[in-house]
């Protein structure tokens, strides 16, 4: 995967607010043998870029009740006890403790994540895609992240049982993030 050259790196000193109209937070899980994914309509946050990218941070919280899987009952299920338990932990988060340059161009952020009342360590695999002007005098910039988790790590553990020790939803997600960020002036 490609990263956005040196030149525009230098541009991203600062705090930038995520564009939720313009970014996507997804996630694929197996069910059964196929993949389901989804996705959250509602979250937020803000990456402060300093001088040195490893003094870089990264804030964000994702409202769980904004789950979409393009199946109404399985979202209402999503939202249960079973699952994300919205009623109680409405808002997932994820706070950054580190950024690392990788070797390739790209970045490693780990910290940690908040679903359930349950933290856990994550590390986000890491890609600015490319700074730029928009229409509007404002500046822009790309990023592309992705990372795996155990979900039953943070205590969403709902499932069903099949034949031969297997469950009907594997415990391994695979999230993936797309965001558009505005620098604040």
């Amino acid at each position: 995967m490609n990263t956005a050259p040196p030149a525009e790196t230098d541009q991203l000193t600062g705090v930038w607010q995520i564009d939720p109209a313009h970014s996507e937070v997804s996630f694929t899980v197996r069910h059964l043998m196929a993949r389901v994914r989804g996705s959250f309509a509602s979250f937020g946050g803000t990456i402060t870029v300093g001088d040195d990218p490893t003094r870089s941070s990264v804030r964000a919280e994702i409202d769980t009740a904004s789950v979409d899987t393009r199946n109404a009952d399985r979202d209402k299920h999503l939202r249960s006890a079973d699952y994300f338990d919205t009623d109680t932990h409405p808002t997932a988060h994820f706070e950054s403790a580190t950024v690392r340059v990788q070797d390739n161009g790209g970045y490693r952020v780990e910290g940690f994540m908040t679903i359930r009342g349950e933290s856990r360590p994550v590390t986000l695999d890491l890609v600015l895609l490319g700074v730029a002007e928009d229409p509007w005098g404002g500046t822009r910039a790309g990023f592309r992240a992705s990372t795996r988790i155990s979900r039953s790590d943070f205590g969403v553990t709902g499932n069903v049982p099949l034949s031969g020790g297997r469950a009907l939803i594997g415990d391994s997600v695979e999230i993936t993030l797309e965001i558009e960020v505005v620098k604040q002036q």
